[in-house]
């Protein structure tokens, strides 16, 4: 995944006039000038995975392969020709996610191979950079953590767990003079210390005091602040995939939010709080809180069908069930369901939710999503129901930063819709008081 060697066996012979000798590192700088672009743009070529980096120890700056920059110098012209999307279907290019065959891949790897087997934050850094960054440790800046810990406090105590995360990103913003960085390495930073800073701003689980708080990975900060009941090894790594699983999907709701406010050049701050505006919605990043209702029910009265038959009665769709972008099961909730079978005291709401399948299967052949196994570790941990909200929101912070380095990279304002209206034409009367304007009262 990440280029450790440079590679020596390419001569100097294929080169053009004007490209370096193979085998050498270029700077961004350098590779920006061979392939004609801003430096912000190789990076989104490198987001794409048109190109690889690595990281100069020391160095905010990567270096670029001579030979691979030569090869995309040759490719350039015929990629920025490539046909316009079919009208009416507008797409957006990403390097990021990619869905298909009912699996998903970050940057072609798949992502519940990386969810299994690295740390989120390793997971997060390669989402942003496509190197993976072994150990990979976030904190939280002093001033921007205690920023962001006065807003919440004022915050009501019913507040929800959106609510405190927003208010948090709107401090953390203020805290940073630097956000109008818009470079990869300065937004890089920013996230860095952004999402340690939302995990820190939430106040732990039944007001239990919190011990090495700042310390470890992002998992264990997190769980106090969504349960009470002490975590073990397996608990971690089910909260731990979890945040990595839920880092990026596409063109979510909540990241065509984000891409937006990036196109606009908002800063990363802002873009995290355009993508947390949408998530609250109940078909989103909420949609776990209604799995988690339906499953508390159905284990307190031992049976999925009469919970299941209330919903159809009401017109509700039965929550966790079903994803308009796969044919089978989710395969996030493939993997956490997997991981819940060695957390203790799971069982339950284990079992309570295949009856949620197996009663629902009798009319429709729905398959489990990832809401549903996030309500199996919110139920079965003592967690509030908007536990699986929160895991949601710090984890999709991931994508929101790697799709808004991609916009940021292409030309401004780029999305920007015109409406068709279908209002009164004009002229009409000028409006005036009451009963003189000439329309009907």
């Amino acid at each position: 995944m990440t280029r450790e060697e440079v590679r020596g066996a390419d001569t100097d012979e294929a080169a053009g006039p004007g490209t370096p000798p193979a085998g050498r590192r270029l700077t961004t700088r350098e590779t920006a000038e061979l392939l004609g672009v801003k430096p912000e743009t190789v990076y989104a070529y490198v987001s794409r995975g048109q190109l690889s980096s690595v990281r100069t120890p020391g160095s905010r700056g990567s270096t670029f392969d001579a030979a691979e920059v030569e090869a995309l110098v040759r490719r350039t012209g015929r990629m920025e020709r490539a046909a316009p999307p079919p009208a009416g279907r507008p797409v957006i290019r990403t390097g990021v996610t990619l869905i298909e065959q009912d699996r998903y891949y970050y940057r072609g790897v798949d992502a519940t191979e990386l969810a299994r087997r690295r740390s989120f934050e390793e997971v997060a850094e390669f989402v942003w950079t496509g190197e993976l960054t072994a150990g990979a440790r976030f904190a939280a800046p002093h001033e921007s953590l205690a920023a962001a810990r006065r807003a919440v406090a004022s915050l009501p105590e019913h507040s929800g767990s959106t609510d405190r995360l927003r208010v948090a990103v709107v401090a953390a913003a203020s805290a940073d003079p630097l956000r109008f960085d818009l470079s990869p390495p300065g937004v890089l930073n920013s996230a860095r210390g952004l999402i340690p800073t939302m995990v820190g701003s939430l106040p732990p689980a039944g007001g239990q005091p919190l011990d090495d708080e700042e310390d470890g990975p992002l998992a264990r900060r997190l769980w106090p602040r969504l349960s009470r009941v002490p975590a073990d090894t397996a608990s971690l790594t089910v909260l731990g995939a979890a945040l990595s699983l839920l880092a990026d999907h596409d063109l979510a709701a909540s990241t065509l939010a984000a891409r937006v406010a990036a196109s606009a050049h908002a800063h990363p701050y802002a873009v995290v709080s355009a993508g947390l505006g949408v998530l609250e919605g109940p078909l989103h990043g909420a949609a776990s809180g209604l799995a988690h209702r339906m499953l508390t029910e159905v284990v307190e009265r031992g049976s999925a069908a009469p919970v299941v038959a209330d919903h159809l009665r009401t017109g509700r769709r039965v929550p966790g069930l079903g994803h308009r972008l796969y044919r089978g099961e989710d395969p996030r909730a493939e993997v956490l369901f997997g991981l819940l079978a060695e957390v203790p005291g799971t069982a339950a709401a284990a079992e309570a939710a295949r009856d949620v399948i197996a009663t629902t299967a009798r009319h429709a052949p729905l398959h489990a999503n990832v809401d549903l196994a996030l309500a199996v570790l919110s139920v079965s941990c003592g967690m509030p129901a908007d536990a699986g909200e929160t895991v949601f929101a710090v984890a999709r912070t991931v994508g929101w930063i790697a799709h808004a380095l991609e916009e940021y990279a292409e030309r401004p304002l780029r999305m920007r819709p015109s409406g068709q209206y279908d209002g009164p034409r004009p002229p009409r009367p000028f409006p005036g008081p009451a009963g003189r304007t000439g329309f009907a009262n």
